[in-house]
């Protein structure tokens, strides 16, 4: 852990558990999803696992689907998700103000999260977060750009950074800390999000803040 912060000028956040809390709407829709491919789930809280990683990976490894069940628990819980799921949301205490100080402090911010982008621009616009963000860099519906450091490495193309050691991923799971060290820029892991404190410091995120307050405190 770096206990000295860097000067940041381009700040790439996660959506799940770092802007929102989508908890709720989530499990629902990997309950959903899953119980309609014959899993049997005695406890819905044992499905946030499944809020972060990229599902088309993980559920394979978990339930032992193939790559087209997969594809088709995917689309049962986008199903769900579609209509009910994306908007039972809610946005973390403090996020708006976070965002806001960090803009008035002329960091470029964009959005980096593996949720597909159609879901993402709805989620922002329902909470009227969009204004905040130069560029919304997100996944694709298929499988073409789905992991975090892809996501991340097309918001940086499209920004048109070159120059990623004054660059930072903010997130709350491990996903985002290996996408970050993958595409080379460091990263701030929050401690209010989905992440266990375990995780969170076994996952080699380059600071830890507490609430989004001590994120823009530190970004600042």
């Amino acid at each position: 852990m770096i206990n000295k912060m860097k000067s940041y000028d381009v700040i790439l956040f996660d959506l799940d558990g770092t802007l929102t809390d989508p908890e709720h709407g989530l499990i629902e829709s990997h309950y959903y999803g899953l119980t309609k491919m014959g899993i049997e789930i005695k406890d819905k809280s044992a499905l946030r696992r499944y809020i972060g990683p990229t599902l088309f990976d993980i559920w394979q490894e978990d339930f032992g689907f193939s790559p087209d069940e997969t594809r088709e628990a995917i689309r049962l819980f986008r199903e769900y998700f579609s209509v009910y799921g994306w908007w039972d949301n809610k946005v973390y205490d403090g996020v708006r103000e976070m965002l806001i100080a960090l803009g008035n402090s002329g960091k470029r911010l964009a959005l980096a999260t593996s949720k597909p982008e159609i879901f993402a621009k709805k989620i922002l616009d329902k909470f009227a977060l969009t204004e905040y963000f130069e560029f919304i860099g997100a996944a694709t519906l298929d499988t073409t750009r789905d992991k975090k450091w892809q996501v991340i490495e097309y918001a940086l193309a499209e920004m048109g950074i070159t120059d990623r050691d004054r660059c930072i991923l903010v997130g709350d799971r491990m996903y985002d800390a290996e996408g970050a060290s993958i595409c080379g820029i460091d990263s701030l892991g929050v401690r209010y999000g989905h992440g266990t404190r375990e995780e969170l410091a076994a996952s080699g995120f380059t600071y830890l803040a507490a609430t989004p307050s001590e994120v823009a405190s530190l970004l600042k």
